[in-house]
């Protein structure tokens, strides 16, 4: 069985938290219904499609690069670095990895190519997508339970109005991406 995986993140455009990846391998011999761009499902069928995924794919993986890790190598890199630690975390290398967007990370020895719009074109990108994005609103649930003011269950840290408003009001904590603009106008105009 030739191994195809399928590489993609979530998480890019938040104000906070980390950025997530994940690499999914398919079993060809299995068929995940309603794979697609995970923006575009439900969360409640987000979380159906990743049970089975969970079930049927023959191995996935994820992985995160923190607030930190944006910070200090933009967000491009940084997911980019998650998408690399997703693919490493595979049992088995994969064949072939194709990875949602224009880049991939560099990984010595293993077959790398971006395709645009990965998510709508390829079953296992979707899959990883539908992983990743499921993940990381696992981790802003979480977040939220130990900063409820940010009301980080409803965004999941994307700069809706409401959430620059809370963080006008609450101040500019460790899980906000101090580079990435409102937060970053934010500090200055405290700072001044």
């Amino acid at each position: 069985m030739t191994l195809i995986c399928g590489v993609d993140e979530a998480g890019r455009g938040p104000l906070c938290g980390p950025v997530f990846a994940s690499a999914v391998i398919l079993d060809d011999n299995l068929k995940i219904k309603n794979l697609g761009d995970s923006k575009k499902i439900s969360p409640k069928k987000r979380k159906e499609i990743y049970e089975e995924i969970k079930i049927n794919a023959f191995e996935y993986t994820f992985a995160a690069a923190s607030v930190e890790e944006i910070d200090k190598l933009n967000i491009l890199n940084a997911s980019l670095l998650a998408m690399k630690r997703a693919i490493l975390m595979l049992s088995k290398r994969p064949d072939k990895c194709f990875v949602d967007g224009i880049y991939t990370p560099k990984i010595v020895g293993c077959n790398l190519t971006a395709i645009i719009k990965g998510d709508s074109l390829f079953p296992s990108i979707s899959a990883a997508s539908i992983v990743a994005k499921v993940e990381r609103d696992k981790f802003m649930e979480s977040l939220h339970l130990l900063f409820p003011q940010y009301e980080l269950n409803t965004h999941k840290g994307y700069p809706t109005k409401k959430h620059i408003s809370l963080i006008k009001k609450f101040g500019v904590n460790n899980i906000y991406r101090k580079t990435f603009k409102p937060v970053k106008d934010l500090i200055q105009k405290k700072d001044a």
